[in-house]
């Protein structure tokens, strides 16, 4: 098998794929945790500095999800056919919500009627929860396992996906956000909406505290499967440990209003719950709860190697155009928002 670096493509693939997601992730998070926040800002001029903090840089975050769908599909199409096949509901929610979301920022301050923005505001926020619900719900399917068949094709009910572990790790995720994007705003804000946010970001810290500690005592008990690799290699609890430090930093450093550094540490800790999951589930990517011969692994599901060899040069010069594109948007729009006439 070929390999680069010492590691066959199928398995960089499934690192590529993974850290491509995880930028998603990270980028994608905090602006939809601002989202999710929006209407618990009352006052106009406090929603359009919300709205215009995401504003410059929200379409660019979702560049790093259409490169992961091409990503996943060139490496592994049938993963990607399986996963959107079982999870048709949830993706075209997904997508239908995107579009929403989309036209709300764009079209809430095109009219000064307060009916107009308000209606485009509770869009905004409703689609912004839901595309994270959605994304922590499609993602606890995965790491608990679906019904699939001998064929890789999905076997089962189309409502399978509404399930509790989906629910928690849906919940979890939206926490996740909304506390990354409550960090996020307070470094792009200042006067009463910078104090309100405060006390935001404390409310948020406890929520997903509290919901990343029932998910965790869930998963131990009723997915057991998910800890077999740390029983079965001990020096992978390194990553645990690192992940509870990541995470208990925020709260520290948020106490110390050092929220340049406590986004970082949100950042890291989204990276590192992202990395949690690879290991929870490599080989496999698609667990069949009916039978372990029929799971999706990263080598039953691999394009051809000389396909894989080919897209990892592009994937070589393309990424990097994205990434550098990225660190030039968020430098250019660096600093505190001011609103101008050109502002949302």
């Amino acid at each position: 098998m070929t390999t680069f670096l010492g590691i066959d493509y199928p398995t960089l693939w499934f690192l590529l794929v993974g850290a491509v997601f995880s930028g998603y992730a990270i980028l994608d998070g905090f602006d939809l945790g601002a989202g999710a926040w929006h209407l618990f800002f009352r006052k106009e001029q406090s929603r359009r500095i919300a709205l215009n903090a995401v504003g410059p840089v929200w379409d660019g975050n979702e560049v790093w999800l259409v490169i992961g769908g091409g990503a996943l599909f060139a490496g592994f199409p049938h993963v990607y056919a399986t996963l959107f096949s079982a999870m048709y509901i949830p993706f075209m929610l997904f997508l239908l919500f995107l579009i929403l979301r989309a036209i709300s920022i764009e079209f809430r301050s095109k009219e000064p009627m307060a009916w107009w923005r308000q209606t485009w505001d509770v869009t905004y926020s409703v689609a912004s929860i839901m595309l994270a619900l959605a994304l922590g719900v499609v993602l606890g399917n995965v790491l608990q396992g679906m019904p699939i068949g001998a064929d890789k094709e999905f076997a089962g009910s189309w409502l399978e996906f509404l399930n509790p572990y989906a629910f928690l790790i849906g919940f979890t995720t939206l926490a996740l956000f909304m506390m990354h994007g409550a960090i996020y705003l307070l470094m792009k804000t200042e006067g009463r909406l910078y104090a309100k946010l405060t006390i935001l970001l404390k409310r948020s810290i406890i929520g997903f505290i509290v919901l990343f500690s029932i998910t965790s005592l869930y998963t131990l008990i009723y997915i057991p499967h998910l800890s077999d690799d740390f029983k079965s290699q001990p020096a992978l609890f390194i990553v645990p440990v690192l992940t509870f430090l990541s995470i208990a930093n925020i709260p520290r450093l948020a106490t110390k209003r050092k929220f340049r550094q406590a986004f970082f540490f949100s950042a890291l800790s989204i990276a590192f719950l992202l990395i949690l999951v690879a290991i929870e589930i490599y080989p496999t990517i698609l667990l069949s709860t009916l039978d372990p011969a029929y799971n999706i692994t990263v080598y039953n599901a691999a394009s051809s190697e000389k396909s894989l060899g080919i897209m990892l040069l592009f994937a070589a010069v393309g990424i990097p155009l994205v990434a550098g594109y990225t660190f030039f948007v968020y430098k250019t729009f660096a600093g505190k928002v001011e609103l101008d006439e050109t502002s949302y």
